[in-house]
């Protein structure tokens, strides 16, 4: 039997309720993980498919196991518990997946700062808690990762000119992680972030980036997943420090035909990624 990439090793994610996160978490569950939800959806949204309850579920499906807690990753209380739970369950942790993120496009003159202050919680203090709390475990695994869904830090004046305050929080979630993988190399973290090459078939994308049109022109989330299963199974000491896009993960591991992945025609790029 072909021995499994994440064959028990645990994975510490927060969201996962859905979307991108929920894919990682099946793939990574393919693969022989042990998958950890920290989200807040314990009931269901009447606009958003999927609770934490039930991505569990699917992760379970798919072959891995699953523990399911509900949870705000802004909230300390809420990781200390989370992070106690996984070690209580399976031993330790050996990945930190910082998926949880929220998204306001406003310009700056209109967007509210509460959009503004929701934004910079999850996404900086959310993926500085989650990682912090869980470092104590990280340096015992053999072989470490923590893995951040943001973007590579595209300085150009496009980018810098739009959106700003998500710029700054995903910018700031992508800085974060470098950082902390520099500040753990000697003890063998790896620390990478991914972004998708185009836009994926998601519910914000749906709601927030055009509709079923932008759908259209999305690839599905298992592209980001098998991606992030690729890095993840690297050995932490030989992959830190990168910001990954995902179809170049994915050429590097000999996957050429992206087809499986959908999208149809003229696939509209991702934020912060330049088309060629």
């Amino acid at each position: 039997m072909t021995q499994k990439r994440l064959d028990g090793r645990t994975l510490l994610m927060s969201g996962g309720s859905r979307g991108i996160g929920l894919a990682v978490g099946i793939a990574a569950a393919r693969e022989g993980a042990n998958v950890v939800l920290l989200a807040k959806t314990d009931v269901p949204d009447p606009r958003l498919p999927g609770t934490v309850h039930t991505a569990a579920a699917e992760i379970e499906d798919a072959g891995g196991q699953a523990l399911a807690v509900v949870g705000d990753v802004r909230d300390e209380a809420s990781v200390e518990g989370a992070v106690a739970q996984a070690v209580e369950r399976f031993g330790g942790i050996d990945i930190v997946v910082n998926n949880a993120s929220a998204i306001a496009l406003d310009p700056t003159e209109s967007l509210p700062m509460k959009r503004f202050d929701l934004m910079q919680q999850i996404q900086l203090r959310g993926t500085y808690l989650l990682t912090s709390k869980a470092l104590p475990h990280l340096v015992r695994s053999d072989n470490p990762h923590i893995l951040s869904l943001s973007p590579p830090l595209n300085m150009s004046q496009e980018w810098l000119g739009k959106h700003p305050a998500y710029t700054l929080a995903k910018y700031g979630m992508s800085l974060l992680t470098l950082s902390l993988g520099a500040e753990h190399a000697e003890q063998g973290v790896a620390a990478n972030c991914l972004w998708p090459e185009t836009l994926i078939a998601t519910a914000a994308v749906q709601n927030l980036l055009g509709g079923d049109q932008a759908i259209e022109k999305s690839r599905t989330p298992e592209i980001v997943a098998d991606a992030a299963v690729e890095i993840l199974a690297r050995p932490a000491r030989e992959c830190t420090g990168n910001t990954f896009i995902d179809v170049d993960v994915l050429r590097e591991a000999g996957v050429t035909d992206l087809s499986s992945y959908g999208g149809h025609g003229d696939l509209e790029y991702d934020i912060f990624v330049d088309r060629p």
